[in-house]
């Protein structure tokens, strides 16, 4: 765990307009001063990311929520009640003071309270609690994200003047994402927070996004990707996906819950039976498995329903540049 004297250096990178990489409960983020447009710029040009592409700002718990917002609505609050510090962003009307960089050129703003230690320490040294860290996942844009520091290391080397080691995220994927800022309650990425516990909290079930929706992270179709294809299969078709992949001459990895010792995978991760163990450790498997030397990794496919919303949400990105791979198989 990040020492005391490492997060105050890390405080002070960032009030100086440099980048900071740090952990979180979902996944590492890449930080700089939300307030300082040239500091959101540099993390734009590190993962490679599209200008246009919001970032979320991370504030500590007794952070001023109307500093940033310009309209802070009752089912937000009773959302912040519940659930901050945790998994949830919630995307409000930007204050106009805060500058647009953080939000990709939109009137809006996406806010969380991140729980892990480390974080909250590093947001509560940083301005003395004042300030706001935008920062999305810590990776190359679009790259499978990171939940150890060493993920971060592995993806920008000697880039980063600071890396916060919390150890390995607890959630494991990025936050839920919702959307408060038009008045009503969209879903606009599920995460560790899902839609029933909102429901629960609020008496009303969040909508699925429309055409008009504000533009979030990590909602283009293909994302969270490792350079290895990737198939997700159904788990009664698994071995036949293998074995007609290996008959093209494809090495195939897997990634599966159900079944062990399936012929002709030159490797295999096997992954916990849970939602949330499987979140946890989703992608360290795909990292494992983007470098375990095959040309396809098969991914038996997890249940569906809303407790495994957010772990389907990152494998379907994570497959959509696998198409051409998934046409070789005939069902």
């Amino acid at each position: 765990m990040a020492a005391e004297d490492a997060i105050k250096a890390a405080a002070r990178l960032l009030e100086a307009g440099s980048l900071v990489a740090f952990p979180t409960e979902t996944v590492y983020g890449l930080g700089a001063d939300a307030e300082n447009p040239q500091a959101v710029a540099a993390i734009y040009a590190a993962k490679g990311r599209p200008s246009n592409h919001p970032v979320i700002v991370h504030l500590a718990p007794e952070a001023d929520i109307s500093y940033w917002a310009s309209d802070i609505p009752e089912h937000a609050k009773k959302l912040i009640a519940a659930f901050w510090p945790g998994p949830l962003t919630m995307i409000l009307k930007r204050a106009a003071h805060i500058p647009e960089a953080v939000s990709g050129g939109q009137d809006s703003i996406g806010l969380r309270c991140p729980s892990h230690p480390v974080a909250q320490a590093l947001l509560r040294e940083f301005k003395g609690g004042r300030g706001g860290v935008a920062a999305p996942s810590a990776n190359k844009f679009g790259h499978v994200s990171p939940t150890t520091a060493q993920h971060v290391r592995d993806e920008f080397g000697t880039e980063l003047p600071s890396i916060l080691d919390g150890g390995q995220s607890e959630v494991g994927i990025e936050s839920t994402i919702v959307d408060l800022s038009r008045g009503g309650l969209a879903l606009l990425r599920p995460g560790g927070i899902g839609a029933e516990r909102i429901a629960a909290v609020l008496g009303i079930e969040p909508t699925a996004p429309d055409a008009a929706a504000p533009r979030v992270s990590g909602a283009l179709d293909s994302h969270y990707a490792p350079a290895t294809p990737v198939v997700v299969v159904d788990v009664n078709k698994l071995p036949d996906a293998v074995r007609q992949l290996h008959a093209s001459g494809k090495r195939v990895v897997t990634i599966q819950r159900e079944r062990e010792g399936l012929g002709g995978a030159l490797a295999t991760r096997m992954m916990p039976v849970s939602p949330d163990g499987y979140a946890h450790d989703l992608y360290a498997a795909l990292r494992a498995m983007d470098h375990a030397g095959g040309d396809v990794i098969v991914v038996e496919a997890p249940p569906l329903g809303q407790d495994w919303a957010g772990v389907n949400d990152r494998l379907r990105r994570a497959a959509f540049n696998g198409q051409s791979v998934a046409n070789i198989l005939n069902f």
